[in-house]
């Protein structure tokens, strides 16, 4: 039972990266998959949640615009598409399923340079 998350790496400042998290492991449907980061020295912060109908809510506003949260059903895949990177946007990103209870994924670091 795991999540697990890849497409990290380093990126120049205003180049884009897409993450993906792939769910393996449960046969739950109906689930939300978030995406968090933390930076180092603050606090996880949630970035945006696709729930099982497909909807999608975006919680951090510095995300809006940037960054977009998509899923492939068949390959139990969910992406975030982040475009016009900053050096802020450095943390390592973590994805979340939540089906009763919360499934976290071991991260993937990104890193912006300026």
């Amino acid at each position: 039972v795991q999540m697990e998350e890849s497409g990290g790496g380093l990126v120049q400042s205003g180049g884009s990266l897409r993450l993906s998290c792939a769910a393996s492991g449960f046969s739950a449907d109906y689930y939300a998959t978030t995406w968090h980061r933390q930076a180092p020295g603050k606090e996880r912060e949630e970035i945006a949640c696709i729930m099982w109908d497909g909807e999608i809510t975006i919680y951090l506003d510095s995300a809006k615009g940037r960054f977009t949260i998509s899923r492939d059903i068949a390959k139990r895949i969910v992406y975030l598409q982040m475009n016009s990177l900053k050096p802020e946007d450095t943390a390592v990103y973590y994805c979340k399923a939540t089906f009763g209870r919360d499934l976290w994924g071991q991260g993937t670091q990104v890193t912006v340079s300026s």
